[in-house]
């Protein structure tokens, strides 16, 4: 059990069957009356976020989320299955719970799946990916007065705003939370 007046960043507890992560807290200690704690906290399911007071004493249910780590191995359709590292057990996953990063894994890429009770809600990518542009408009000469970015679409089929200098063929660095280019790679 954790009570309100324990809540921190990152918190996970369990709420009306809904499981919640506190994202940001405030103890107030108002000039009369009683003390309370101001939550916004995410639902970990679904992704919504809301704003809550609590009574300090109010307590609830610890929520315990495994990550584990699984190798992506390939999609049939809707689901996509992925493999544990240590158990070699694979794991469909439906396409409905993956977010929009997924656009950035390839094949035999490591990515982290959420889960709580055994029910799988999520998947986090790595945060950083190295990618090639199979297709982008060659730069135009000279025109590098401005921070232009151009579209670029890389081997996963996702398409980011990159630079001028970048030509096709060329590895590029993504940040898979943001889905923005960071710097050129090593192929």
């Amino acid at each position: 059990m954790v009570s309100a007046s324990d809540f921190r960043n990152g918190v996970t507890f369990e709420m009306d069957g809904q499981v919640y992560q506190v994202v940001e807290f405030q103890h107030v200690k108002p000039g009369k009356g009683a003390a309370f704690v101001r939550v916004k906290m995410k639902n970990v399911i679904n992704g919504g976020v809301t704003e809550r007071t609590f009574n300090p004493s109010d307590k609830f249910e610890n929520a315990y989320i495994e990550r584990r780590d699984m190798e992506y191995l390939y999609s049939d359709g809707d689901l996509y299955y992925f493999m544990d590292n240590e158990t070699y057990e694979q794991t469909p996953i439906d396409k409905a719970l993956l977010s929009d990063a997924f656009r950035f894994v390839k094949e035999n890429m490591t990515c982290k799946v959420l889960s709580y009770k055994g029910s799988v809600f999520g998947l986090e990518p790595p945060t950083f990916v190295d990618m090639e542009v199979t297709e982008t408009e060659p730069g135009v000469r000279g025109d590098t007065a401005t921070n232009v970015l151009k579209p670029a679409t890389l081997d996963t089929g996702a398409v980011v705003r990159v630079p001028l200098f970048i030509n096709t063929g060329d590895f590029i660095r993504v940040d898979t939370r943001t889905g923005e280019y960071l710097e050129r790679a090593k192929g």
